[in-house]
């Protein structure tokens, strides 16, 4: 067991290594859960709000689509999948993206309360493969697409996201949407750069500021919503 946990209390729950990345880690600390690259926190159960407002504020944006069909990439803690599913109507179908399976097994297993039977919701389609394939073979097949993979525009758990934010990437995530359809990318920082790189692709972008927590407090998240023409 590592002994550089960050806090007194927490208890090692599992870890599991990203394919062709680096090795995460499921802590617990009485009530709330955390997943740690190395000693830094990529996702807690007690600061969701800016992962929930990536799901209702895409969702806002194709409130007027029938059917929409939308893909997640990255399934965390299901926050982002949870928002989604509260907001869409039982036309709507959900593409979940998730490349580390030891996250379902946490989902189902530790955190089974939090997950809240999200996974076997009838809208919800689980794929156990990386969402760039999923992007790259898909033809303006998805109405928005969500990407919460990494702290932000970088491959941060595994270098081979850096495809996902490159020219050639944001190229593929605009062929697999459907006219009008939404890209909606979740960073942990501020990153001027990627507003425009998502221009210069061609897409209408609006760049939206959102606390962490709950009540609007804590570190403020970015999030780019790039609508394609």
């Amino acid at each position: 067991m590592p002994a550089d946990l960050p806090l007194a209390g927490d208890e090692l729950i599992g870890s599991a290594w990203v394919p062709d990345g680096v090795e995460l880690r499921l802590v617990r600390n009485e009530d709330d859960f955390a997943i740690l690259l190395d000693r830094n926190e990529l996702m807690s159960s007690d600061m969701h709000a800016s992962e929930q407002a990536l799901a209702t504020m895409t969702c806002e944006r194709i409130k007027d689509v029938p059917a929409p069909q939308l893909l997640i990439g990255g399934y965390g803690m299901g926050f982002t999948l949870r928002a989604a599913l509260r907001v869409l109507g039982d036309d709507a179908s959900v593409t979940v993206a998730e490349i580390v399976p030891e996250i379902i097994d946490w989902a189902r297993g530790p955190m089974r309360e939090l997950t809240a039977g999200c996974l076997d919701d009838p809208r919800v389609l689980l794929m156990m493969d990386d969402v760039a394939m999923l992007i790259d073979a898909a033809r303006e097949g998805y109405d928005a697409i969500l990407l919460d993979v990494d702290n932000g525009p970088e491959g941060l758990t595994r270098q081979l996201n850096d495809g996902l934010y490159s020219n050639r990437g944001l190229q593929a995530a605009k062929q697999a949407l459907k006219p009008g359809g939404v890209l909606a990318v979740w960073s942990a920082d501020a990153e001027p750069s990627f507003a425009a790189q998502l221009t210069r692709n061609g897409f209408d972008v609006t760049e939206v500021p959102v606390r962490a927590l709950p009540d609007g407090s804590g570190d403020r998240h970015i999030i780019w919503f790039a609508r394609k023409d």
